[in-house]
């Protein structure tokens, strides 16, 4: 980042920035979304472009497979409950260090390192994914 003379730095896309992306996105991958549905997936992408297409994606093959290929807010949020990301966005890896740093470290403090070996991931998995998303969501506390 540094070999240009400047540092930059990308805020976190809000949700109606989201559903832009989703709606273009869907065009381009030849998939019928509603304004609901794409609501929906932007609502749980974490603020970020990559992950509201990789969620388009797996949406659009649960609307394949099980409905008839349009996506709405039902067919959204069924697809995304399959894929175990809630409402507030928050996957299986979230909800394993949450329930770990509460349930096996009583709130904490805990290290790192710990925390990862607990939930069974590697410590830059739980550092890079997780941590800041729970931290920007006021879930957890560095």
């Amino acid at each position: 980042r540094d070999r240009f003379g400047f540092t930059a730095h990308m805020e976190f896309y809000e949700p109606h920035e989201l559903e832009r992306v989703v709606t273009r996105s869907a065009g381009l991958l030849d998939v019928t979304i509603d304004p609901a549905g794409a609501a929906e997936i932007a609502g749980r992408s974490r603020g970020t472009p990559r992950i509201a297409n990789r969620l388009l994606r797996r949406v659009r093959d649960y609307a394949q497979v099980k409905a008839d290929g349009v996506v709405t807010r039902e067919i959204a949020a069924a697809a995304l409950g399959v894929y175990e990301v809630d409402g507030r966005g928050l996957d299986r890896l979230d909800r394993a260090v949450l329930e770990a740093l509460l349930k096996l470290f009583g709130g904490g403090p805990v290290g790192l390192s710990t925390l990862a070996v607990a939930v069974g991931e590697e410590r830059e998995t739980v550092e890079e994914v997780a941590e800041p998303f729970l931290v920007r969501e006021g879930l957890l506390a560095r």
